[in-house]
């Protein structure tokens, strides 16, 4: 999974992406104009750790999440059209997170959030806006009469309304598949994430932030972006004495992974043995075969059969004998939808 940092110029996003992945880009006004930072993470997860405590692995291998924070717009203020490398750089991602500020600025100004977040939503819905019509005008003088001609006037529609494409909820998957080559902005997952004042760290949203979320069906995360990648780049007993001072409970990274997996809706499947333990990410609602392709894609194609186990069986019961002696491994076909914590083991030809 990838993630694009986005952010008008004087958000932070810079020192929070050091602080979401330990890592020291350069920051302030100016300093990532033009540059894109990549950075990647693993997703902590005990019940990939339980695992590797029953079988000793020669690997054990976490999830991960990529970073990008993405070059700041040329335009450097709200109400101008992002340019068209930022563009390019925010429709590769996976899901964006929009960095707001919510600490004074340098000349003491006060940060107001809720106009940042309108404010980039409005730029991307007319990003989207004009990538549609500029291929309805192309559909109307070659007379084109296609499904794609009237999916895209409905697209248009709802961008007309000021609704971003996420909330489209009566397109089916076929209908998204179509599309899904025009990267429109408005459809990827945004998760808000307030970069607070070091004595609101701990404190809740903005009241009026956290109404706008709700309503369009944003995540949202808080965390103080100075603070925060200290912590990052603390040794491990530092960073709880540290994160317990701010009145937090764990560092942002944990917070943000949190938030992010329940945002795009993902799941994590294992695999266990001598060889590995690791977790595989994917989205919910996936079918055997089609979590078994994250793997290989010959495992897909070969598919017989999925043989399941829930992870505390497996630990509890320490091998995958004892799960079946004890009715605790199922043999499941293709039309399975694998569950969060499911231990798999693919049976397939070759």
């Amino acid at each position: 999974m990838k993630i694009g940092l986005v952010g008008f110029p004087g958000s932070g996003k810079s020192t929070v992406f050091n602080a979401l992945t330990g890592l020291s880009a350069e920051t302030g006004f100016g300093a990532a104009r033009g540059k894109t930072n990549l950075g990647a993470v693993k997703v902590p997860d005990a019940r990939v750790e339980a695992l590797a405590g029953v079988f000793k692995p020669k690997k054990t291998v976490f999830a991960e999440i990529s970073f990008c924070d993405v070059a700041a717009s040329a335009a450097g203020s709200q109400g101008q059209s992002l340019d068209e490398t930022t563009l390019r750089a925010m429709r590769e991602v996976d899901a964006l997170c929009q960095v707001v500020r919510g600490f004074p600025g340098p000349g003491g100004e006060a940060p107001d959030p809720l106009a940042e977040a309108r404010g980039l939503e409005d730029e991307m819905n007319l990003a989207d806006l004009i990538l549609i019509e500029k291929r309805l005008e192309r559909l109307r003088k070659e007379h084109t009469k296609t499904g794609e001609l009237d999916l895209l006037e409905k697209l248009k529609q709802t961008l007309e309304e000021g609704r971003p494409l996420r909330q489209l909820q009566d397109l089916g998957p076929e209908a998204w598949a179509s599309i899904s080559g025009y990267r429109f902005l408005t459809q990827k997952p945004l998760l808000l994430l307030l970069n607070a004042a070091e004595e609101d760290a701990a404190k809740p949203p903005p009241a009026d932030l956290a109404a706008h979320a709700s309503q369009w069906g944003l995540g949202l995360v808080v965390l103080t972006g100075p603070a925060e990648m200290d912590i990052a780049q603390m040794d491990p007993a530092e960073q709880k004495e540290f994160v317990a001072s701010l009145g937090l409970e764990e560092p942002a990274v944990g917070r943000f992974i949190k938030e992010a997996y329940k945002l795009i809706d993902l799941i994590s499947f294992l695999t266990a043995g001598e060889d590995e333990c690791r977790a595989w990410p994917i989205r919910r609602g996936l079918t055997a075969p089609k979590a078994a392709g994250k793997i290989h894609s010959d495992i897909e194609r070969g598919f017989i059969r999925a043989e399941v186990m829930h992870w505390e069986d497996l630990v509890r019961l320490g091998s995958e004998a004892k799960c079946r002696e004890a009715g605790k491994l199922r043999s499941e076909g293709k039309e399975y939808v694998v569950h969060d914590g499911d231990v798999i083991n693919f049976r397939f030809n070759v």
